[in-house]
């Protein structure tokens, strides 16, 4: 019967031969020494003494860490992102390992295994005398303890010269070995040991542990496996890439039988089953291990979460120690992604910009009051084959977290202009004279600092009539004279800090801080767009977005809750306003409702379009969600380009704008995620506290 079970306190005939154990290594450490083929007459003068001082110098112990373990992602529905490791392992207790499996790994690496301690003695003298009578090492000696011990100091290397030691082919390593293994069969069980095994072995093909390994090759659990694929597992763990299944499938059916026979001649199994399992086939079910972001059904968004985490303070202090911790600390990070939007906002960019195009399309979700990322989509696949316009950079992002310099914003930005006047009490009916093309002198602009120093003239024109306009109409029609003057009213230092406060990263006074500010000169990203007009959407409260809510260890600890980090920025009655104001574009004779983009639900837009038509932009929102569409033109190096005269997904675009290119994309994502969002109505402004309030021809929802 196999013994499962050592006694807490080792015997007497247990010490005393663990004590003929160290004396037997002098004789016996040349079969220990894998690949070290020598005389038995070169090992006389290695005299046991010599071999007790040295083994005697070593640590009696070898601490158990905890094994190297996959981080999940999970989305917003806890259903698995992504997962980022180094090695490649599930872990499993041995209850879950199938019995078949633990008999072949014994049967092929350490038939006695349950009835040594950690050094075997007789297996050691017939491993030495087949290599010597081959002249070459044909059988290693080695216990499954000692392999164990092999692996654990290999598993906690971390520098190459750490990791040469550990499988260096000296009597040195081999004494260390066995003193290890001496203390790992005195602190716990065989069942622990062999445990700890499966799990650690390498199985090839990027599978550490045996619930890996059974997954990728069988699709199945450890748990269920066969006989004929516990057998070939065990086999796989002397030469993993030797023996790749998928790399060499007739050397592995070879291996596989090879352990067969050997469970069959140990009677781990009936013999006869054993030669009936050798007659049958791999019977392989490849599932590909899953390679980070790149296996992401949103790759883009996990990209984002990976580099939001690679800046988490509570990680650890560097960069190298949080990367390091998410490939091994077996977390589980919760994020806010909706799995329904994500594919809804994906599905809308690739019927708009094909990853080859000369653009880029992208989307970004944004929820209201609490910043949570609900979907970030583009066009261009995660990769690096230029010809298939795959990228490593993430366009919808800050460049922070994606490595790219954003795109200009167009007339998007002239709502933080729009918003300062009615900060400042400007009254919503306030009647400009804009002719098609001003001339203002610069120094006539106020920046942060004073009236700005120049004698340049500043010279905008519009591209949509000219006339005489409120706040009102002029933003409807994004009337780029209306607002060059509005922004004299303003200055430039109250819309560029309100700007700063709801996102947008403006780090530069001296180059940002210009008259041609409102008309959005300024390179910027989708999310940080979607986050600045949430700001509206949320009667002025300001959330940072969110793409991670929790972050959990291996036991289950919370480690960080990632609260929504809000501040207020316009006071309710201010940010109803501007929705007021925006509304107008979803609404008869706004660019939104001629383009056929209005909802189902309640919704405000703002339109841009930037200088040469090289980005256009459609920002629309309901009360409860806010999604920014960007189309912007690039080239294969994301180089900026015109959109003018390209083909995006088939069609010939002859002049770009934000509400028939941009606009449609958001529509067709809109469409379809505005069913599952909560019925809510924006709110109408108290006339007390917003001069110049009136309801227009299509009077807004009221609260």
């Amino acid at each position: 019967m196999r013994r499962t079970e050592r006694p807490d306190a080792p015997s007497l005939g247990g010490r005393l031969a663990r004590g003929l154990a160290i004396l037997l290594v002098s004789a016996l450490i040349g079969v220990l020494t894998a690949g070290l083929a020598l005389p038995f007459v070169g090992l006389v003068g290695f005299t046991s003494r010599a071999a007790a001082e040295a083994t005697a110098a070593l640590p009696r112990e070898l601490a158990a860490e905890p094994l190297v373990q996959r981080t999940r992602v999970l989305d917003g529905r806890g259903r698995v992102l992504a997962r980022f490791y180094e090695q490649y392992r599930i872990t499993v207790p041995l209850a879950k390992i199938a019995p078949v499996m633990r008999d072949a790994i014994v049967a092929i690496e350490d038939s006695r295994f349950y009835e040594h301690g950690a050094f075997d003695v007789q297996g050691t003298l017939r491993a030495l005398v087949a290599n010597q009578r081959h002249g070459r090492t044909v059988q290693g000696g080695s216990t499954l303890t000692q392999q164990l011990v092999k692996l654990m100091l290999l598993s906690r290397a971390d520098t190459p010269e750490e990791r040469q030691a550990a499988t260096a082919q000296t009597y040195q390593r081999k004494f260390r070995e066995l003193r290890y293994a001496m203390a790992l069969e005195r602190q716990h069980t065989k069942g622990w040991i062999l445990q700890r095994y499966l799990n650690l072995a390498y199985f090839g093909d990027g599978a550490y542990g045996i619930e890996a390994a059974a997954r990728h090759y069988f699709s199945t659990h450890a748990a269920q496996l066969t006989l004929g694929q516990a057998a070939m597992l065990a086999g796989l763990v002397q030469n993993p890439s030797g023996y790749a299944p998928t790399q060499h499938p007739r050397r592995a059916l070879e291996r596989r039988n090879v352990v067969l026979a050997r469970m069959g001649q140990v009677g781990a199994v009936p013999s006869q089953r054993a030669e009936q399992a050798q007659r049958s086939r791999l019977g392989l079910r490849v599932q590909p291990i899953p390679r980070g972001c790149a296996a992401s059904y949103a790759p883009w968004f996990c990209s984002y979460v990976l580099e939001y985490l690679l800046h988490d303070p509570s990680l650890g202090d560097t960069r190298e120690q949080r990367l390091h911790r998410l490939r091994t600390g077996g977390l589980t990070v919760r994020t806010t992604l909706d799995p329904g939007m994500q594919h809804a906002a994906q599905s809308a960019v690739r019927r708009h910009v094909l990853p080859t195009d000369r653009a880029i399309g992208a989307l970004a979700l944004v929820e209201p009051g609490t910043g949570n990322v609900r979907a970030v989509a583009q066009s261009r696949p995660m990769g690096d084959d230029v010809r298939k316009g795959e990228t490593f950079l993430n366009y919808v992002v800050p460049t922070k977290y994606g490595d790219s310099n954003g795109f200009q914003a167009g007339s998007t930005f002239k709502v933080f202009v729009l918003a300062a006047a009615i900060q400042q009490g400007i009254p919503l009916t306030t009647q400009i004279r804009a002719p098609e093309q001003v001339e203002i002198p610069v120094r006539r602009y106020r920046g942060c600092r004073g009236h700005l120093r120049s004698d340049a003239i500043w010279k905008p024109r519009n591209s949509t009539g000219s006339g005489t306009f409120d706040l009102y109409s002029g933003t409807r029609l994004s009337v780029n004279t209306f607002f060059a003057q509005l922004e004299l009213r303003t200055g430039l230092c109250r819309p560029y800090r309100l700007a700063q406060q709801m996102g947008i990263r403006l780090t530069d006074p001296d180059n940002q801080q210009v008259p041609s500010f409102t008309l959005g000169v300024v390179a910027t990203n989708p999310l940080a767009m979607a986050g600045a007009y949430a700001t509206f959407a949320a009667r002025g409260v300001h959330c940072a977005p969110r793409p991670v809510t929790t972050i959990h260890d291996r036991a289950g600890t919370l480690v960080e809750r990632i609260a929504p980090q809000c501040e207020r920025v316009l006071t309710p009655a201010q940010a109803d306003a501007v929705n007021l104001i925006l509304r107008g574009l979803q609404q008869p004779g706004g660019f939104g409702y001629e383009a056929g983009l209005a909802l189902d639900q309640p919704s405000a837009a703002k339109t841009g379009t930037t200088d040469g038509h090289r980005a256009v932009w459609f920002m629309g929102y309901t009360p409860n969600l806010v999604a920014a569409s960007m189309i912007a033109g690039a080239d294969r190096q994301g180089h900026w380009l015109s959109l003018n005269g390209q083909t995006l997904a088939g069609q010939y675009v002859n002049a770009a704008h934000g509400s028939t290119t941009a606009g449609p994309m958001w529509f067709d994502a809109m469409k379809v995620v505005q069913r599952w969002l909560p019925d809510r109505r924006f709110h109408r402004p108290d006339p007390r506290l917003v001069a110049g309030v009136r309801m227009p021809d299509h009077p807004s929802d009221s609260g």
